[in-house]
């Protein structure tokens, strides 16, 4: 446990930390990466380069610090985080390092007011807090291995098929290369695909949601190809998964992880609202409750360029077809001529008509999609009064947030 005086002076950097966070996370992946370029091989590049992971990290050193004195309370965040680091395969040797380099980013950026107190708090901090993470991790390693059909590190996966979804989203069903069984999963989880792309430096880790039920010989993820954008380079790793891996072809996967995950033992109505490639855990959650035979009523809310941009929408509408008291509804923000009868409302998810759609707020609400889309749904279900506690979300990549700011940039873009 730490002292009274230690958690006094983690506590009076908080301010300082939310002035600096950013600036210290910075620079300490720039030293972590310089003194162990090896860990290139586990980080996102791309997260890297837009600050994502950098906002994440400084957004978790500052919760940790103003909660230092009851980590209960960000235990969630952690088992989130932990879910991460499981799936990329971090171990707790690479905790003194993290430690060690964080540290003196904190000395480099905050100069002459990292005084050697504040410096021997952080670490005495750190090292309670580097404590919780491993022994989280310790357990889901194990759980994740000892399961039915579970395994340790990567594994190797073929693809049994490669399914073209619209006109930017591609499905992979992925069979044991071993001929062995596999690990379940919760509906809404995801799995780290491990690739060495020819005339990449490093090895490149993503994760993909399962697009599917459990229960099935295969996993299925469905990716969508992350084009060029001004500013924005193309996605090394879904462009390659869409030009050059084929069927035949193996892959190397963790197994399932992830704290995003449909709450089966909730019988109250469920509602699952998608954008763009979010559908992913959500088509996996319908699927779920259709192949249980669940008696739950569920809205189904998917919002899309238009039909050309529009995943899985035929399999959805089969589901929620064999499925009683299951509807979908689609929303196009540019349909085409040829999209003209097949979609519910054009623009954009309103609250009204939420409202009209959703037989009643009482529900457990589920959404992903980009986070402007989020922000945008999160403030709706707020402005109607839906408890915060029934809503759930998933963000692809980095924690981030869903305040003002992102809000605004729904509105704006």
């Amino acid at each position: 446990m730490l002292s009274e005086k230690t958690i006094a002076i983690i506590k009076s950097t908080v301010p300082v930390l939310e002035v600096h966070g950013t600036a210290i996370t910075k620079r300490f992946y720039q030293l972590l990466f310089t003194s162990h370029p090896e860990l290139m091989n586990v980080f996102n590049h791309a997260n890297q380069r837009q600050g994502k992971q950098q906002t994440a990290l400084a957004n978790a050193v500052y919760a940790a610090a103003k909660y230092i004195d009851k980590l209960e309370t960000i235990l969630p965040a952690v088992k989130q985080i932990a879910h991460k680091h499981r799936s990329l395969g971090i171990t707790a040797e690479q905790y003194p390092i993290v430690g060690q380099n964080l540290l003196q980013a904190i000395k480099e950026v905050l100069g002459d007011a990292a005084t050697d107190e504040i410096l021997n708090a952080w670490a005495e901090a750190y090292g309670v807090i580097a404590s919780v993470f491993i022994s989280v991790e310790t357990e889901m390693y194990k759980e994740a291995e000892e399961q039915h059909g579970g395994w340790a590190g990567y594994r190797e996966f073929r693809v049994e098929r490669k399914v073209r979804e619209s006109s930017v989203i591609t499905s992979f069903y992925l069979v044991p290369q071993d001929g062995g069984a596999i690990a379940s999963f919760e509906p809404g989880q995801y799995v780290s695909v491990k690739l060495d792309i020819p005339g990449e430096t490093n090895t490149h880790i993503r994760q993909y949601s399962l697009s599917d039920a459990p229960g099935k010989p295969y996993y299925r993820i469905s990716v969508k190809r992350e084009d060029a954008l001004p500013g924005k380079p193309a996605g090394v790793v879904s462009v390659y998964l869409h030009e050059q891996v084929k069927e035949g072809d193996v892959l190397l996967l963790s197994a399932p992880a992830g704290h995003f995950t449909l709450d089966l033992k909730d019988a109250r109505p469920v509602v699952l609202i998608s954008g763009g490639v979010g559908l992913t855990p959500m088509v996996s959650m319908l699927n779920t409750l259709a192949d249980t035979k669940s008696d739950r009523q569920v809205t189904f809310i998917h919002a899309a360029q238009s039909g050309d941009f529009h995943a899985l929408k035929q399999q959805v509408e089969e589901k929620v077809n064999q499925t009683s008291g299951a509807t979908a509804h689609w929303c196009y923000a540019q349909p085409t001529a040829q999209d003209t009868g097949v979609f519910h409302k054009e623009g954009y998810i309103d609250l009204p008509w939420l409202q009209e759609i959703i037989p009643s707020k009482d529900a457990a609400f589920y959404f992903c999609g980009p986070t402007p889309f989020m922000a945008h749904i999160n403030r709706l279900l707020l402005q109607w009064g839906v408890p915060a506690a029934d809503i759930h979300y998933e963000f692809f990549g980095p924690a981030g947030s869903l305040d003002e700011e992102s809000e605004k940039a729904a509105v704006t873009n």
